[in-house]
């Protein structure tokens, strides 16, 4: 057994020198422990390679903001250690990298199981909501809540030590690793991709995992050519660590039969959970993309920029209820503000978000358009912006625009911030 850290992932290898590598990715807020119940048995025939997301167990704190650079850093990592080709398996964001990999690099994949995970998780507002509160109230409200967002209650009231040590990995993590795990998250979606995934692939999950359940999971079973369908009863997100010999059995059960090229020797245990395989094709249809308009200018249309930097500042949510809410009357409108002031402004280089969202509040106390200031203070938050960072600007506004337009603005944003920081059920 040894244990190092790259300047790329910090990550530790178990098992035979000689062996095929298996690679192990973990959940968001964990570490490589989580694997730990796996490896004596995923040892007697493989090298085991396992990593730690930046900033989790101990790891470097330099995060990553988008599923591909970890994707990236973990091959940097494998290239600088002569690993060419292996398998992978891995859980809930370890499953997104596993999934990123075998959609972008597929030679190097011998076969790839999905645990846990999603070809989009959850939605882009509820990964950046999550950043809010931890950037305001830090990583406590998700250690609390992470009992019963990873273990039935069930295992959670009989396993309190396994529970509070899964706990324990969440509060060690760094803050700003976890925040941007969770960007990474919230604008990772490839549902319509998973045709392009031809490595052999397993996906697993708990019977009854509520962050990424079943549903999930069939629709990447559906999606991805040839995959396989196991369902582990009695399990809910982390099934590596509350059902460790059912997970070990399955992923004995698929790298011993998948991986043919190098490992069509090893037998297959006798025990091992069966696989199942969808009885419904699922046909998933992706209109699609049309092409940016150049028009007779030269320049890209800028609209689709628009609307992501839109999406992204004030959330789903916020911008599909406006873009309902139109007509006729008004959607030139809401199209001139999609493609002028966010996709030829927001988009500009000069200013980094944050700051331009400390213009906005400003500006907008400054006009007296206090009807904007609500969903402005919660693009602030989502940008970066602390609450006592948003009080100071409103300070400032209270000197040079007036007493009066601050108290209206301090009452606004103080009920936007606490919906916004208190942690959600």
């Amino acid at each position: 057994m040894s244990e190092t850290t790259t300047e790329t992932l910090q990550y530790r290898f178990d098992g035979p020198e000689d062996a095929p590598i298996l690679v192990l990715g973990p959940s968001l807020g964990t570490s490589w422990h989580m694997w730990d119940r796996q490896i004596p048995e995923l040892t007697q025939h493989w090298r085991v390679f396992r990593f730690d997301l930046p900033g989790h167990g101990g790891a470097p704190a330099h995060s990553a903001t988008a599923v591909t650079e970890l994707s990236d850093r973990l091959l940097a990592t494998l290239d600088g250690l002569g690993v060419q080709r292996f398998g992978y398996a891995g859980c809930s964001i370890g499953g997104a990298i596993g999934a990123d990999l075998a959609l972008r690099h597929p030679h190097r994949v011998a076969s790839l199981a999905l645990v846990a995970a999603s070809p989009r998780f959850g939605s882009a507002d509820e990964f950046r909501q999550r950043g809010v509160v931890v950037r305001t109230n830090g990583l406590e409200p998700m250690a609390r809540t992470a009992p019963e967002r990873w273990f039935t209650p069930g295992f959670a009231a009989t396993q309190p030590a396994i529970v509070e040590w899964a706990v324990q990995m969440v509060r060690t993590t760094d803050p700003g690793c976890y925040i941007a795990a969770c960007e990474a998250l919230a604008v990772f979606d490839i549902r319509g991709e998973l045709g392009r995934i031809t490595v052999p692939t397993l996906v697993l999950v708990g019977a009854e995992d509520r962050v990424t359940g079943p549903g999930d999971a069939r629709t990447l079973v559906a999606g991805i050519p040839d995959a396989r369908l196991a369902l582990v009863p009695g399990a809910s997100h982390l099934a590596p660590v509350e059902q460790p010999g059912a997970v070990t059995d399955l992923l004995l059960t698929h790298f011993s039969t998948a991986w043919q090229d190098t490992l069509a020797a090893i037998p297959v245990p006798p025990s091992a959970p069966q696989l199942s395989t969808p009885v419904l094709p699922i046909a998933e249809i992706t209109a699609a993309t049309p092409q940016p308009d150049a028009g007779t200018t030269g320049r890209a249309d800028p609209y689709e920029p628009g609307m992501k930097v839109r999406r992204e500042v004030l959330g789903d949510a916020h911008v599909d209820r406006t873009m309902a809410a139109s007509d006729d009357f008004t959607d030139e409108f809401q199209e001139l503000v999609t493609r002028y002031a966010w996709g030829e402004v927001w988009t500009r280089e000069g200013l980094d978000r944050r700051t331009r969202s400390c213009v906005t509040l400003t500006a907008l106390v400054t006009s007296g358009h206090l009807e904007s200031l609500a969903a402005h203070v919660r693009a602030a938050l989502r940008n970066g912006l602390t609450p006592a960072e948003i009080k100071e600007v409103l300070m400032q506004t209270a000197v040079y625009c007036g007493v009066p337009a601050a108290s209206a603005a301090f009452s606004i944003a103080q009920t936007v911030i606490q919906e916004e920081t208190t942690p959600r059920p």
